[in-house]
């Protein structure tokens, strides 16, 4: 059940703008779908550009309050691309997060005015998605402060990037009832074109497997040149690249589709008789 959280300078909603009408959402019993993220843009124009050319629907995630990311999130929108902001949570090797983090130790009130600013400081956003976050992600408390906030903003979906296996944000954000997923596959841990090719073959066999895949890669060269190399032949492999929000759309009715199918006699009886 979602809780009222305190009110905060109502001006600081300006940021989120309306989005557009979002297309139909394809049957789940359609091709296997894919969506990819393309996170840490802002800082650099020329990645960030590339990026945002990307010859498909990839979404970009914004570092708030970076040099670039205002004229590159107005460019991926004027393009028809998904804008996130890139929300910078604290991580376990306290690693500096930029302007704009959130850490444990922060009041609620700082907290929550913080992270309305970020979204403030990317125009057309759409959705949030975690940057770092291995240690703040643990911790309810800090998740529902930023779930509740997610929540006031009607058109935001959440996505949690899962930097670590002890997240509870995608669980947080599900309880309260905010649009959300977590990824599936990182593009680009090793960042050489032959790992990036098979992380992505990973997340095309995730998708033929389990209907969905939410990719996560960054503005590497590397990973730029792979992208720009494949996606325009990803329907050969037999799935269909979608936005994000129509990835969670997806996911929603493949989970709800999968819950009927464990109810029904015919799915327990055909399970029994492999045992």
């Amino acid at each position: 059940m979602h809780r009222v959280w305190p009110l905060i300078a109502v001006s600081l909603f300006v940021g989120a703008t309306a989005a557009p009408a979002a297309p139909p959402v394809p049957s789940v019993d359609a091709a296997p779908a894919i969506a990819i993220i393309i996170d840490d843009v802002g800082d650099n124009l020329s990645a960030g550009r590339r990026a945002v050319e990307l010859p498909a629907p990839v979404a970009l995630a914004f570092l708030p309050h970076t040099r670039f990311a205002r004229p590159l999130a107005e460019r991926a929108h004027a393009l028809h691309k998904e804008v996130l902001l890139h929300l910078p949570l604290e991580s376990v090797d306290g690693r500096p997060l930029g302007p704009g983090g959130l850490y444990r130790d922060m009041p609620q009130r700082d907290f929550q005015r913080i992270l309305q600013t970020n979204i403030a400081a990317v125009p057309h956003v759409q959705g949030i998605n975690t940057h770092m976050g291995s240690l703040l992600t643990r911790y309810r408390r800090p998740m529902e402060w930023l779930i509740d906030v997610v929540y006031g903003y009607s058109n935001l979906y959440f996505i949690d990037s899962r930097t670590t296996a002890q997240s509870i944000a995608l669980n947080v954000a599900r309880e309260i009832g905010v649009k959300s997923m977590e990824r599936h596959v990182f593009l680009d841990n090793v960042q050489h074109a032959a790992a990036i090719a098979d992380q992505l073959d990973l997340a095309i066999a995730r998708a033929h497997e389990q209907g969905v895949a939410l990719v996560i890669g960054h503005p590497y060269p590397a990973t730029l040149a792979v992208l720009e190399g494949r996606l325009p032949h990803l329907h050969e492999s037999g799935v269909r690249l979608v936005p994000v929000s129509q990835l969670i759309a997806i996911d929603q009715q493949w989970r709800a589709k999968q819950w009927r199918l464990s109810l029904s006699p015919w799915h327990r009886d055909a399970k029994n008789s492999k045992r």
